[in-house]
């Protein structure tokens, strides 16, 4: 009755969205990403930083959803209610899919706020100035004249409360668990399945590589999410009719 989907990196890649790594191409070669991911580095260069960002947003923007995204959409409506997608993507993919119920453990590259007042600022915005082959200054806030920064969870930073807590009660709520596209070694998106198991719920891994979540999984899927997802509701639907 209660399905919970937690999503990772692999998600995203198999739409050709740049991982946290491969998005250091052109101008950001020279930087390592962890540099350009934390606070501290906005505060030092904001314009790197900022547009280090708009330009991950634009080639999020530029991918299509492969069809395990739609899968996604398809498994909501059939759990009607029962179904909620945790992600640890910052792309906003699966919105751009049309699933409705889903929690963004680490921020979205689509919800650029400022950095005092988190007053919100459009994202759309963002992408006129990413059209700049070199780094520009990032605007500043109507409310209080600070420097708007992207809505994503850096390196020092605590995870938002709201979306942990809701993924934990989503998670121990799960009859069943899909795990998809994630090395399953990043804390505390890492703990979800265990919560899972703990409930009494089943895990069913979906990766094309093993991971440290595949000897607890009750099944492990080698395949990639736009291959498993797709035949998955197609066996439901057959089962149902």
């Amino acid at each position: 009755r209660k399905v919970v989907a937690l999503t990772g990196a692999g998600m995203s890649a198999e739409s050709g969205v740049p991982t946290f790594r491969e998005a250091q191409t052109g101008l950001w070669a020279k930087y390592d990403p962890q540099e350009l991911a934390t606070p501290e580095a906005f505060r030092r260069n904001p314009a790197r930083v900022f547009s280090w960002y708009a330009s991950r947003l634009q080639a999020a923007r530029r991918a299509t959803p492969h069809a395990g995204y739609a899968a996604l959409v398809s498994l909501e409506r059939f759990y009607a209610g029962g179904f909620t997608v945790v992600t640890q993507n910052t792309d906003g993919m699966h919105s751009r899919a049309g699933s409705g119920s889903v929690i963004e453990l680490h921020g979205s590259m689509e919800a650029f706020r400022c950095v005092q007042c988190r007053h919100p600022y459009p994202s759309d915005a963002v992408l006129e100035l990413a059209a700049s082959d070199h780094e520009v200054p990032p605007p500043t806030c109507s409310k209080c004249g600070n420097f708007i920064r992207p809505g994503v969870v850096w390196f020092g930073e605590m995870l938002p409360g709201d979306a942990l807590e809701r993924a934990g009660q989503a998670a121990q709520a799960a009859d069943v668990a899909l795990v998809i596209g994630t090395s399953s070694l990043v804390y505390p998106a890492a703990q979800l399945p265990s919560m899972v198991i703990a409930g009494g719920g089943k895990v069913i891994e979906v990766n094309p590589e093993t991971t440290p979540l595949s000897s607890q999984a009750d099944v492990s899927w080698r395949a990639t999410a736009g291959e498993a997802l797709p035949m998955l509701v197609e066996a439901l639907t057959r089962e149902v009719h």
